[in-house]
């Protein structure tokens, strides 16, 4: 398997994990459970900050943030149309390139000011387990609320979306 198809399967289950948790987060009641939801929507925020950073850098672009998180906090349905964008670029990002260019390191800088150098591939793969984290933080707080959070896991994506692979 090459790094890139690795990539794209990596990229598409991140996309698919952000949709199982944004369904998931609904059942968060804003009333009752409101700080809860709160919490959940800072971290989500902080996972799509993250990753409008590394876009930016991925572009040599020049990103506006100072930091990892927005002082205000977006709405869920205005944040999971944001997400879902995103995800889409990413997997539109990945597809343009070869291993080789893949293996390309991209210089940055940080919002603490720290400088950065990594390549493509390592900045995709960050991403993907950055927001496998940090989406496990939210579903922590579904579970104190008695909310089953997903199960987002990479085997449970790939034999959703290849059953064949069950097939011995």
């Amino acid at each position: 398997m090459s790094t890139r198809t690795l990539l794209v399967s990596l990229l598409q289950y991140k996309a698919w994990a952000n949709e199982e948790l944004f369904t998931e987060v609904r059942r968060i009641d804003p009333h009752s459970q409101g700080s809860e939801l709160h919490a959940a929507l800072r971290i989500l925020n902080h996972i799509h900050v993250v990753e409008r950073i590394f876009a930016a850098n991925l572009q040599g672009l020049t990103h506006t943030y100072s930091a990892t998180n927005t002082p205000e906090t977006p709405a869920l349905e205005a944040l999971h149309l944001e997400v879902q964008n995103l995800d889409r670029w990413y997997l539109d990002y990945v597809a343009t390139f070869s291993n080789e260019q893949l293996a390309e390191r991209i210089t940055c800088r940080f919002t603490d000011g720290d400088n950065g150098c990594m390549s493509r591939e390592e900045i995709l793969l960050h991403l993907v387990t950055h927001g496998g984290y940090h989406r496990g933080a939210v579903g922590r707080i579904m579970a104190q609320l008695d909310l089953p959070p997903p199960r987002d896991i990479f085997t449970r994506f790939l034999h959703q979306h290849e059953p064949q692979r069950r097939l011995a």
